[in-house]
């Protein structure tokens, strides 16, 4: 029967049939990770992967998604921005 799911019943299932390895949807979660990140255990579960796995599903097309996306590297980005004139600060002042 067409579009009936596949179970061990089936004739013609074979689990180590590479036909049926099922890969995960294109909404699942850290479909969009980087290697290297899934490589070290990096998911949408943990906040890194999650922050991670946000910015990987922004689309450059969509301008909502561009203003997103510069928001988020001028909140990340002005901390750091911040301590290097702190620290600037203090050196100068010794």
């Amino acid at each position: 029967m067409a579009g009936a799911l596949e179970d061990e019943f089936d004739e013609d299932y074979a689990p180590d049939d590479p036909a049926h390895d099922v890969a995960p949807p294109y909404w699942f979660p850290g479909t969009r990770m980087p290697d290297e990140a899934r490589r070290i255990g990096l998911t949408h579960h943990v906040p890194d992967g999650a922050l991670l796995d946000f910015a990987g599903h922004l689309d450059p097309t969509r301008t909502y998604h561009r203003v997103v996306a510069w928001v988020m590297l001028v909140v990340f980005g002005l901390p750091v921005i911040f301590y290097v004139i702190r620290l600037a600060q203090d050196l100068g002042v010794h």
